[in-house]
């Protein structure tokens, strides 16, 4: 009885897609251990809750920064608490898992994220590009000779790829995504309101109100805080108009690299993506505005996919029997 993992290993949130039951586990990619001890505490979404709230001896960390391992040990302890309760304990033979590292990654990187997972209880590891996961979890056919232009927004990178015969022709990796979001507005806000807010507080009023491009009709958030002047907690408002200023840099640098990657493309895949558009996948794809950005500032037509944040796990998962289904030519 083997099974097949696809995992999107995420500095945001670990994905887990089993095959014939699909994405199975959703978790942050949080762990909290105790310093004095050095024992786990907790992992995922129990450990999220207790970010910036632990006493002293117990530290809650992200072992993945940017799309990159950052603390091996934890990275290999996490990986392997995710398999077992995505395979419960019933299992006879290691499972065989494909996992997805950021399109940048160098040579190292992509080692330590190889022995983390065969150390985890692999029997076989892939390694698969977040695009072309990406690609094959929207359900595009990319093994066709035709472009298709793939931005995934994560948490920690952005990758951006043009995709054809069931590769890469162009690609570029950006370390600006999710994360950046919620620092941005944590800047903003300290800078504009003198008020000091959590990470927590500035994913909430990102997902809440936050949009990259100008709404309609204005939206509003109260928001606690500590005050810097007085040192006192206090509540203000936010708008949403000021998310999308808090952004701006953040998103300039994103459609940027979407920009760069267009230059660099051969004119006729140029072409293909001209008539299929670019496809917006990641939770970074969730905030409000991006389609309308990019779509204005490139002239293509630009959508999301369906369930943004599980296209790359479902894409690792079934990366398996896409390159079974290419080796039978």
């Amino acid at each position: 009885m083997s099974v097949d993992i696809g995992i999107d290993l995420g500095t945001a949130s670990v994905l887990v897609y089993v095959k014939g039951k699909g994405v199975i586990l959703k978790e942050p990619s949080v762990v909290a251990f105790d310093r004095d001890t050095n024992s786990i505490k907790a992992i995922g979404e129990e450990a999220r809750l207790m970010l910036g709230r632990t006493p002293g001896n117990i530290v809650a960390v992200r072992p993945l920064r940017q799309g990159v391992i950052s603390d091996y040990t934890v990275t290999e302890k996490m990986i392997k608490y995710f398999v077992q309760k995505a395979m419960g304990r019933r299992t006879f033979k290691k499972p065989r898992i494909s996992i997805c590292v950021p399109s940048g990654v160098t040579e190292v990187e992509r080692k330590a994220v190889e022995e983390a997972t065969y150390a985890a209880g692999a029997r076989e590891v892939l390694l698969i590009e977040e695009p072309v996961a990406a690609a094959i979890g929207a359900g595009i056919d990319i093994s066709k000779p035709c472009g298709n232009m793939i931005v995934d927004i994560g948490g920690g990178t952005a990758d951006i790829a043009v995709i054809s015969l069931g590769g890469t022709v162009v690609n570029t990796s950006i370390k600006i995504a999710g994360d950046d979001f919620d620092e941005a507005i944590v800047r903003y806000i300290r800078k504009k309101h003198n008020l000091l807010i959590g990470d927590q507080t500035a994913e909430d009023i990102k997902i809440k109100i936050g949009t990259t491009y100008p709404l309609v009709e204005e939206e509003t958030m109260e928001v606690r805080g500590r005050n810097l002047v007085t040192g006192l907690p206090k509540t203000i408002t936010v708008t949403s108009s000021e998310t999308e200023e808090a952004f701006r840099d953040a998103t300039g640098q994103i459609v940027n690299a979407v920009i760069g990657v267009l230059e660099k493309t051969p004119p006729e895949l140029s072409a293909d993506i001209l008539d299929r558009g670019i496809m917006l996948t990641g939770g970074g794809a969730m905030l409000r505005g991006l389609e309308e950005l990019i779509g204005e500032k490139t002239g293509i037509n630009t959508m999301t996919a369906e369930e943004p944040m599980k296209v790359v796990a479902i894409g690792t998962g079934q990366y398996v029997e896409f390159m079974a289904g290419r080796r039978d030519f």
